[in-house]
């Protein structure tokens, strides 16, 4: 009988042992973030101008650069320009574009409702280094150039830390 619950006991710490081993690999978060494409430049009194044709090309292909990588959602400020270039992308995985406010980035609220998953976050030359810096907790990154818009910064989050590193995507 001792043997009996002895073997019990083995076969139920080697099984606790097994789930946190697939929970730790699952608690995995990955953000992809990038600023949004070229926009229409010829007025320069509009403050939330549309992309220029460069810039709807660049955002196709981006969906192309995302199309073998699994995404949970796609996060982008209501600005016309962040919105034409996350549309495709989010099209693409049938995936909602989710608003988010640049003054509140990787607050609590969107913490939760990332962790563990793969997101792409659609921003601005300065709002977009910022918010890899708040993810990091360091001031690590500097604004992006005006006429970078190729950039694209991935922060993995792991029980082990956090790391970055910037790419250039010329699509």
């Amino acid at each position: 009988m001792k043997k009996h619950i002895l073997l019990v006991f083995i076969v139920l710490i080697s099984c606790t042992s097994n789930t946190k081993k697939v929970e730790s690999t699952a608690s995995t978060t990955t953000y992809f973030l990038i600023r949004h494409a070229e926009k229409d430049r010829t007025d320069s009194t509009n403050k939330n101008p549309n992309l220029n044709s460069e810039g709807l090309e660049r955002a196709e292909k981006w969906a192309k650069y995302f199309e073998n990588i699994h995404l949970d959602a796609v996060y982008s400020t209501t600005y016309n320009r962040t919105m034409q270039t996350s549309k495709p992308t989010a099209e693409s995985k049938k995936l909602a574009i989710i608003n988010y406010n640049p003054k509140d980035m990787y607050d609590a609220n969107f913490q939760k409702n990332t962790a563990g998953k793969t997101v792409l976050v659609v921003g601005h030359s300065n709002t977009t280094p910022a918010f890899v810096n708040k993810i990091l907790g360091e001031k690590k990154y500097k604004d992006i150039d005006d006429n970078d818009n190729a950039s694209l910064f991935i922060v993995t989050i792991t029980k082990d830390g956090k790391t970055s590193k910037v790419e250039k995507v010329e699509n």
